[in-house]
């Protein structure tokens, strides 16, 4: 299997076989185990979450990481600035890192590049909470995926929403806790019944350090066009960082599968510097959904038309914006009012 883990950092990216045939994030194809039982949960009757010790540690440990990043500037909404300059030849050069690898390659592969991958039809989005999580924390985190969703959308030129039936929806984002094991366990294999016993574990059980996750592929035939997609976010984080995790994870589900570090201004890196999609990756998101380029593509046919891409979309922006956030959630930490400012 080939995976992409960040820590510390907000993702996990695993490029799994699903469907009930397969998926993949590289050309690769890897074994895949069969289908396991979906876990039957009884009916339970209605009482006040109490989390576990474990739960609890992992909340504070959160909370005290995020206010260290934001301590030492980093985990930034501003979407860039003056500080952050970049030019066509550099979108064009990190486009090709964050499209065309993986970060720990495939084992056939290695680090060589594989092909372009997205999604055609078009993504329709499900949010589903674990017991675990609170009234407020699901109704802040709907309403800043439906926005990311609607951003999305109007960013790629690609239907993004977020869907209200789900058995219409491609795409599941998981909001639980590490309470909400079985709960996980059951929404995973809903969608990926043919997921191995160790992946599945990612998804249950993540160490501390996954504060995310995310899979998608497609079938066999053409596992580089995207048809399923599952991420995972961690509800013990502090309300910035579940964010964060929700702009890297979704992106990173439309086909940016790897990270770089001479991305910036970017979410794309190991550097937890951005909190936010930002300008930079606007662009690099409309290129990846650009009609010039398709699914499958290699990175040497694509790196003449992907240099015409970048600088079209280069020249639009001219310079980076100041602030690219446009979701109407925007964060901002309480904690910098009391001079006390505190990752997938």
């Amino acid at each position: 299997m080939s995976y992409t883990s960040k820590g510390p950092r907000l993702w996990a990216q695993l490029c799994i076989l699903s469907l009930p045939l397969l998926a993949a994030c590289a050309t690769t194809e890897l074994e895949h185990s069969p289908p396991l039982p979906r876990p039957s949960l009884p009916p339970k009757a209605a009482q006040i979450y109490t989390p576990s010790v474990q739960a609890q540690e992992l909340s504070a440990y959160y909370r005290s990481l995020e206010q260290d990043l934001l301590t030492r500037g980093l985990l930034r909404t501003d979407g860039g600035g003056p500080d952050t300059p970049y030019d066509a030849e550099d979108l064009a050069t990190q486009f090709e890192q964050l499209a065309f690898y993986d970060e720990y390659g495939s084992r056939t592969q290695g680090n060589s590049p594989g092909g372009l991958a997205r999604w055609e039809d078009p993504v329709v989005l499900k949010a589903v909470f674990g017991p675990s999580v609170t009234a407020r924390q699901k109704a802040r985190d709907q309403r800043i995926l439906r926005s990311y969703a609607i951003r999305l959308a109007r960013v790629t030129g690609h239907p993004v929403r977020l869907g209200g039936e789900a058995r219409r929806s491609n795409f599941t984002v998981i909001f639980a806790g590490i309470d909400d094991a079985e709960f996980v366990q059951d929404q995973v294999l809903r969608t990926l019944p043919h997921l191995s016993t160790a992946d599945l574990a990612l998804f249950t059980t993540p160490p501390r350090q996954f504060y995310c996750l995310v899979t998608a592929g497609g079938l066999r035939q053409s596992p580089l066009t995207y048809t399923r997609g599952v991420a995972l976010i961690r509800a013990e984080q502090p309300d910035l960082m579940r964010q964060a995790c929700i702009h890297e994870e979704v992106a990173q589900g439309l086909g940016l599968r790897n990270d770089s570090p001479r991305a910036r201004p970017s979410i794309f890196n190991d550097d937890d510097e951005f909190a936010l999609l930002t300008s930079y990756d606007e662009s690099l998101l409309k290129m990846l959904y650009d009609a010039r380029l398709s699914p499958g593509m290699n990175a040497e046919d694509a790196r003449p038309i992907v240099a015409k891409i970048a600088q079209t979309y280069w020249a639009q922006t001219h310079e980076p914006q100041t602030s690219a956030n446009s979701d109407d959630t925007q964060y901002v930490p309480i904690s910098w009012r009391h001079e006390d400012p505190p990752l997938f």
